[in-house]
Formats: C-alpha cells, structure tokens, sequence
C-alpha cells in the first residue's frame, strides 16, 4: 500500500511538472500567457486603427508576436505609415513595431 502511494505521488509531481513545462515559452513557441497578451495587444492595435479617422479606410493587417507588432497592408501616404507606426507603438505593451506598410503609387 506504501508503494502505491508513493507511485501515486510520484506520478502526480510528474503530470504537474510536465504541464508546466509544456506552458512555458521557448525562443520560437509562445507559451499560453504570452499568446493570451499578445491577441490583446493585436486587438487593441487594430481598434485604434479602425477608430482613427485618417487609417479607417486602409485594410492594414496587424501580428503581433512576443510584444512585436507587424503592420502590413498598403496605403496612400508616408503620412498614413507614420501614423499607423505610432498608434502601434504607443499601446501597452507593445515592445517594438515592425513597419511594413507599403504606399500605394
């Protein structure tokens, strides 16, 4: 009965340390905290796109991973990519932006 227990116990440590680990990030995984952060970063990035009188018409893509934020899509001034870069960077939590919209010719 000792040796059950003990194997139960044992058992159990190792479920939890697994699940554990199986959470946490790695350079190219994101772990679920990170994941959950990040989609509130996109959505409140792509909100105050939307919101903005001058970007509303632009379909301009928004990713974020790890707090980076890529913006990509096209529009029709360096103005309008100057303005979406800082809306993006001036959200918590966002570490840097990667600017890839393209102005339309």
């Amino acid at each position: 009965m000792k040796k059950r227990n003990m194997f139960i116990r044992c058992f159990v440590l190792m479920m939890l340390i697994a699940s554990l680990v199986a959470c946490a990030s790695t350079s190219k995984q994101e772990g679920a905290g990170e994941y959950v952060d990040d989609s509130v970063i996109t959505t409140k990035v792509k909100s105050l796109l939307a919101s903005d009188d001058f970007l509303k018409s632009f379909e301009i893509t928004v990713e974020t991973y790890k707090g980076i934020v890529q913006l990509s899509g096209f529009v029709d001034s360096q103005k309008a990519v100057d303005k979406a870069g800082e809306i993006a960077g001036g959200v918590k939590g966002v570490k840097s932006v990667k600017n890839n919209l393209n102005v339309k010719k």
